[in-house]
């Protein structure tokens, strides 16, 4: 077990090893909806400034105006969240390899701590994943169910819900489908004011979207305008109908020890998200609870870390793994991702 003494298992190669891996197909995560960076503290603060545009009274010439009144300024704290799971690789696992010294032995051992690293790895991916499906939906679930961020409690807000109705036939203005849809956006937009708003996507649960692509305003202008472009399979590619971009949102994952997976949208819901710029979905990443890292340069901190370490009891039995990951995880303005449900 001394092979692990090589440069190649120190602590910053096992980590920039971990962060060169490719990611873990998550739909948020391959649309790129979240800004992440580092930072070097272990709390984000998020200030808020309430500045609104208001009319303004008609007043005589050389009389006193009306008191603008000052704006009003709130500061919220959120601490990061520890996501680390341990492992080891033991003396038997390797005890086939060549001799110590020989490049041979350095690569297997090598080639088994990075696919234990992955293993690792990957579960904490897909939690960073429910992380931000959660700051979408306004609240971040711990694996267990607890919360672990109620962002509407925490900026004193509520929810935006609107439920479409699949059954009108396109003679009602009221229940035309894009005109629901419409309606949904500027229920987004009233929220966001003055920010700039790119487009739109809609993460739809299966059922939801099955009524979706199924509908027959949205299947006639695409029978009509793209030859029958509904009749592939896009829900993972997505379409555009609307100006919203459609997907279906696939994910469901049971937390270590338990059988039981967690969807990440329910079947019968979807969540439409405005993309503004700036962004209002963010990540950042603390420092590891290293003291090396601590001083880190530059002293921000990384989407991951991979540690390893001798065999606590002294007979150097095995070497222990660790991975872990510090994310802060927010949607600045929860009220804009508009919850759409399938109205009964």
């Amino acid at each position: 077990m001394d092979v692990f003494n090589n440069d190649a298992f120190a602590t910053t190669r096992l980590t920039d090893a971990i962060n060169k891996r490719p990611f873990k197909p998550g739909l948020i995560g391959r649309l790129g909806l979240f800004v992440a960076k580092g930072i070097d503290t272990t709390t984000l603060w998020v200030e808020e400034e309430e500045g609104r545009l208001s009319l303004v009274q008609t007043s005589p010439r050389g009389a006193p105006g009306q008191t603008q009144g000052r704006e009003q300024r709130n500061a919220y704290a959120f601490r990061a969240k520890h996501l680390q799971l341990n492992d080891a690789i033991y003396a038997d696992e390797v005890q086939n390899v060549r001799r110590f010294g020989s490049e041979r032995e350095l690569e297997t051992v090598e080639s088994k701590v990075n696919e234990r690293l992955g293993e690792m790895q990957d579960n904490i991916v897909v939690t960073l994943e429910y992380h931000r499906i959660g700051a979408l939906k306004g609240l971040v679930l711990d694996a267990d169910g607890t919360t672990l961020e109620n962002l509407f409690t925490k900026f004193d807000v509520a929810q935006q819900t609107l439920a479409i109705d699949f059954g009108d036939d396109g003679s009602n203005p009221e229940t035309e489908m894009r005109n629901q849809l419409v309606g949904a956006k500027r229920l987004a937009e009233d929220e966001l004011g003055g920010l700039m708003i790119d487009g739109f996507v809609n993460l739809c649960g299966k059922d939801f979207w099955d009524n979706l692509v199924a509908h027959e305003s949205v299947r006639r202008a695409y029978d009509t305008q793209q030859g029958q472009h509904l009749g592939q399979d896009l829900r993972e590619v997505g379409f555009t109908w609307a100006g919203i971009t459609h997907y279906e949102y696939r994910g469901s994952v049971a937390p270590i020890g338990s059988g039981t997976a967690v969807d990440f949208v329910e079947d019968d819901e979807a969540w439409l998200v405005p993309l503004c710029t700036p962004s209002i979905y963010v990540v950042r990443y603390a420092p590891a609870d290293y003291v090396d890292a601590v001083n880190e340069l530059p002293p921000a901190g990384l989407p991951f870390y991979a540690r390893q370490a001798p065999d606590p009891s002294g007979f150097n039995k095995h070497r222990a793994l660790e991975v872990q990951s510090n994310p802060i995880t927010l949607n600045l303005r929860p009220r804009a991702v508009v919850k759409l449900t399938i109205a009964e």
